[in-house]
């Protein structure tokens, strides 16, 4: 059985790349277009491991992380942020929130595989 990924970007063009790369790798995708659609989508599809970004209208990443870490259901699930920002501040941050790892976009789909892979097994 194939792990499902979420993703949680407001670009669509991002989104459509992260499915692209993730259904070639053989994982089940479900994507959201941001934090607050993020949650519901992960209350309706569950996931085995997160990737969102961290600038988005109604809900960024860093309030979506944190939501996701205050429910029972995923406080172990591993939660990639997948960015443009790369701040050691912000990077901080998303690790305070309860993120797993941090990826600056443009992203390597070799490198993104593996990591979803580590943080999976």
């Amino acid at each position: 059985m194939s792990k499902r990924i979420l993703t949680v970007d407001d670009s669509r063009m991002m989104r459509e790349m992260l499915l692209l790369v993730l259904r070639e790798a053989g994982f089940d995708v479900v994507q959201a277009e941001d934090g607050e659609h993020g949650i519901e989508v992960l209350a309706e599809h569950g996931a085995d491991v997160i990737i969102t970004d961290i600038n988005m209208p109604k809900l960024d990443g860093f309030g979506f992380i944190e939501r996701v870490r205050a429910g029972d259901n995923h406080r172990a699930t591993p939660i990639l942020v997948l960015s443009t920002e790369s701040e050691g501040a912000k990077k901080q941050r998303a690790r305070d929130a309860g993120a797993t790892g941090w990826i600056v976009k443009p992203f390597d789909a070799a490198k993104l595989v593996d990591a979803i892979r580590r943080v999976s097994a």
